[in-house]
């Protein structure tokens, strides 16, 4: 079968960084490995807007004026194909549309957008999530049914990682350059990580973008000489999977928002086999304590961190222990292999619905 696949980043770049291990695999949502399923992805020529509405037009008009036969368009996500979502709905577009679901599908308190927005749904097939939470609140919004809704064990690309691991072997002997690094740019909270680690005086290495109100708040820690600070610009995971490989504990400290905040850089501790400390972010289908993988903190809890960041780095042996859970539960559920193929059973599926129903 084929699919339509579209992705809001540049795509063929990356699909030969993948190919020389410079970009993992998992971001890229199955493309790497659907061959391997007997889907053969046609890729959407990528192009930036800065305007949302131009995205949604440029992507309606080439989606449609695709000359190859293909059996479903599937995204990894709805932005800049409302248009065509909608045409779906509508009746106008016939192939049908499976997407990834970022957060939950919710209601507007505004009874006419809500309108729109339930009769928008019905122009999506199915929809992928990183977690049943989001599926359970999804169904609150009454605009989606149970079964179009499908839970997917997002994880990360274990091969990248272990090559990665291959070239840096200081990280395979306990010899780590670094003690605790965070990378991440979404919904970061770090005015609570920067006063534990100020409080604690353990180093830290952060990335994050250069947003204005990341900079105000981590400049005035500039006097701490163990919190140092990278800015960083534009799409570098192989930069900062390299960082984090150097490095002896991952922590996430997030800001409480209604998804999954962290999940990448959490999937990716695991497949390094790094213990991680995490704002307990109930949106999460994995359990890190549960799986003795790591430590939640509640949010905005200063001295739940400190205690947490004291105890891993004085508790190494244990530290070690975490890192292996934490990579068990990668080789087992949460990995692109395994992902890759739950998406590859529904979109399947999918197509076989599609041709019985010609």
């Amino acid at each position: 079968m084929k699919i339509y696949y579209y992705h809001t980043r540049p795509i063929e770049e990356a699909l030969g960084e993948w190919e020389k291990h410079l970009h993992p695999g998992h971001i890229l949502y199955g493309l790497t490995h659907f061959n391997k399923y007997g889907i053969t992805p046609i890729l959407h020529p990528f192009r930036r807007f800065s305007s949302r509405l131009k995205l949604s037009f440029y992507n309606f008009f080439e989606i449609i004026r695709c000359k190859e036969t293909y059996d479903l368009l599937y995204g990894t996500s709805f932005y800049g194909l409302e248009l065509i979502i909608f045409c779906r709905a509508l009746g106008l577009f016939r192939k049908p549309i499976a997407i990834w679901h970022h957060q939950a599908v919710v209601r507007n308190p505004n009874p006419i957008k809500d309108m729109i927005s339930r009769f928008y749904y019905k122009g999506i097939d199915q929809m992928f999530f990183f977690s049943q939470t989001l599926i359970n609140d999804s169904l609150q919004s009454g605009k989606v049914t149970a079964d179009r809704l499908h839970l997917i064990h997002w994880g990360a690309d274990i091969d990248f990682y272990d090559y990665l691991r291959q070239h840096f072997p200081a990280t395979g002997n306990g010899k780590q350059e670094r003690a605790f690094i965070t990378t991440g740019k979404e919904h970061r909270d770090f005015a609570t990580l920067l006063k534990a680690f100020a409080g604690t005086g353990l180093p830290v290495e952060i990335f994050t973008t250069p947003d204005p109100e990341y900079q105000a708040l981590l400049k005035a820690y500039e006097a701490y000489s163990n919190i140092r600070v990278h800015f960083t610009v534009g799409i570098l995971p192989h930069m900062l999977a390299t960082e984090v490989c150097r490095s002896r504990f991952v922590v996430i400290c997030c800001q409480d928002f209604p998804y999954t905040v962290g999940l990448t850089t959490l999937v990716e501790a695991f497949a390094l086999g790094l213990p991680v400390i995490c704002t307990r972010n109930p949106k999460f289908e994995m359990d890190i304590e549960k799986e003795r993988a790591g430590i939640y903190v509640d949010y905005n809890d200063v001295e739940g961190w400190k205690q947490a960041i004291a105890y891993l780095y004085t508790h190494p042996e244990e530290a070690r222990q975490m890192g292996r859970n934490g990579r068990n539960l990668a080789e087992r559920e949460f990995n692109l292999e395994h992902y890759t193929y739950e998406l590859s059973v529904i979109l399947k599926d999918m197509a076989r619905t599609k041709a019985h129903d010609r």
